[in-house]
């Protein structure tokens, strides 16, 4: 009897008439906040972040069919993905799929947000089976409830997105995404086309954005009616739409200058404002029954103006860490200045000679083609400021062992600087003579070698850890060669030495210079979706591959603390002009040895 009560309880489900609480009143009411995912655990409460209510009540409106939400990251975005999923479980039971960048995120959501929610939330406990429980309809990345199921995939697994009719299609942080779920297309397509068979389906696309017409998030936003969050001046009571460049600061002092008025708004306003606040459509949508969201921290309860200024200046001391706070705190994409940089500009800095005062370790990088073998040797110092010591270019064939050899005196090369230092890691690229790459890098393990491959899809990180490996066997390191170039060339646009900046020794060529900036950053479209890709200007590039690859030795020796390193030099410098200084090790009285009684060792003897 059991199945079926079962089957009757979700064909009535099916025919239940809409509820009638909105998504937000049934978050007020149901919703409860675990310990693990809030600073603030228990009852759910929209007033605390106002601006939460119309996205999530957008849920329920019949003339909207995808929500777009492009935000910032301290917003409280994925609670309002959160509530979404707990409304349908509980209220209106349908079809769910939430879909993450990657396989292992979406297991992570599944066990940190869905699991204590459904725990935490009295409303939801009963309506998934015990976790615990052996049974095919609840697994990590599937559940069934009376009514629906909740599924969660990842972007990159093109068999998470099988084709099983979805009416809640619940995509996050799609600017992550793959260009391609494996070869079977576009993920967010693939999601949505799940949708199909429901008339009353509900698709919601959120992301931080990244780069400027590359930006998935953006693109779908532009197609919005693009609302934005008004809020009231306390002075004028005019509303606007809270804008960084109003944010200023004097002594300490954090204030936003109010647009209309020119009045002084203190941080103590914020909360009543936003309260006041709505959402105000800014253009037409081009997309039918869509609805855009735009956030920044400005709004957020959970971030101060103090703090975002004080994010903002350490932030700015590098175009990379700029470009994120950019993303993560105003929501908005990064704009690239130009296409890329001028060899004649940077062949125009004074020069370096010698291994400056101010570095403290060496990385080098290694581009290896069939009849020679080309090595930047690169110094850091404090703020990641870079000082350029050599490229030297090895002439011989691959094959062979003297071009392998003369390597293997570069590697082991003294440079005198304020101490007497070696290369500290060497990266070498193994997409030329990858055997004998490999032994190599085996031969010098433990002086620092490694093998790398580069990945030149938009998105990958600049180094990771490379793959398990049983000895002898070498697995090279992964290396994101956009976002390294990406760094490379913002730090090549710093005029001024210090952080970031980077110097030149004085014997670099014209050749070289005319070989680092042979790239140029452009848009290309891959199945709809905008993908950033760098095309070389001239012949040869390999000066810019050795930066890449020293660059990249630098972040994977994950020098955090550059800081420590000097000081730690200055008190070893400290110490050896101590011992220069002292007395003949003769005139010095000798510690006596002392005699021991006893113990195994001595009965053994």
């Amino acid at each position: 009897m059991q199945p079926i009560k079962q089957l009757l309880s979700d064909v009535m489900a099916l025919w239940m008439p809409p509820p009638s609480l909105s998504v937000s009143d049934w978050a007020d009411e149901y919703r409860k906040l675990s310990p693990e995912s809030s600073a603030e655990p228990g009852q759910w409460r929209t007033s605390r972040a106002e601006y939460q209510r119309g996205i999530l009540n957008a849920l329920n409106d019949p003339a909207v069919e995808t929500i777009i939400v492009m935000s910032s990251a301290q917003v409280g975005k994925t609670e309002v993905i959160n509530n979404i999923v707990g409304y349908y479980i509980h209220q209106d039971p349908s079809p769910i799929l939430c879909l993450q960048p990657t396989l292992e995120m979406a297991k992570t959501w599944s066990k940190d947000r869905l699991a204590p929610m459904v725990r935490d939330t009295p409303a939801l406990a009963g309506k998934l089976k015990d976790p615990r429980s052996r049974d095919g309809d609840n697994t990590l990345l599937h559940k069934k409830f009376a009514g629906g199921h909740i599924t969660m995939a990842g972007a990159n697994s093109a068999a998470s997105l099988a084709s099983r009719p979805i009416r809640v299609v619940l995509c996050d942080e799609v600017d992550r995404y793959p260009v391609s779920a494996g070869t079977e297309g576009d993920p967010v397509n693939l999601a949505k086309k799940r949708t199909t068979t429901f008339w009353n389906r509900k698709i919601v696309l959120t992301s931080t954005p990244t780069i400027k017409d590359a930006s998935r998030i953006e693109a779908a936003f532009d197609s919005s009616d693009q609302r934005r969050f008004f809020v009231p001046c306390p002075h004028c009571e005019e509303k606007q739409d809270l804008k960084w460049k109003n944010i200023k600061w004097e002594e300490g002092h954090v204030f936003y200058v109010c647009e209309h008025c020119g009045a002084t708004i203190e941080e103590k306003h914020k909360i009543s404002m936003v309260a006041n606040g709505e959402w105000i459509a800014t253009a037409k949508a081009s997309a039918t029954k869509t609805a855009g969201f735009h956030l920044s921290e400005l709004v957020s309860p959970w971030v101060s103006w103090s703090e975002m200024v004080d994010n903002f200046l350490e932030a700015k001391k590098f175009p990379e860490t700029l470009k994120t706070w950019i993303n993560t705190a105003l929501g908005e994409t990064w704009e690239e200045e130009g296409d890329g940089v001028s060899g004649d500009e940077l062949q125009d800095r004074e020069r370096v000679i010698g291994v400056h005062d101010s570095v403290l370790f060496i990385t080098a990088g290694v581009d290896v083609q069939k009849d020679r073998i080309e090595c930047s040797v690169i110094g850091w110092g404090l703020g990641e400021e870079a000082w350029v010591i050599d490229h030297v270019v090895l002439i011989g064939d691959t094959q062979r062992q003297d071009v392998w050899e003369q390597l293997s005196d570069q590697l082991l090369r003294e440079f005198e600087g304020k101490e007497t230092m070696r290369i500290s890691r060497m990266f070498i690229d193994s997409g030329h003579q990858t055997q004998d790459v490999y032994r190599f890098s085996i031969k010098y393990s433990t002086r620092g070698v490694f093998a790398i491959k580069g990945q030149s899809q938009d998105g990958k990180p600049v180094t990771a850890k490379p793959a398990k490996r049983k000895r002898g066997e070498v697995k090279p390191v992964p290396i994101g060669t956009i976002a390294a170039k990406d760094v490379i060339y913002g730090r090549l646009k710093i005029a001024e030495p210090g952080a970031g900046y980077v110097h030149f020794a004085d014997h670099l060529d014209e050749e070289y210079f005319k070989q680092l900036t042979a790239e140029q950053v452009f848009t290309k479209y891959v199945q709809g979706t905008p993908r950033r890709y760098y095309k070389q200007t001239r012949d040869r590039n390999e000066a810019l591959d050795c930066f890449v690859y020293g660059y990249a030795a630098m972040v994977f020796l994950n020098v955090t603390k550059l800081e420590v390193i000097a000081k730690k030099r200055e008190i070893k410098l400290s110490r050896r002009a101590e011992t220069t200084d002292a007395p003949p090790l003769t005139a010095l009285k000798r510690r006596q040895p002392v005699k021991r009684k006893g113990g195994f060792v001595n009965a053994w003897k």
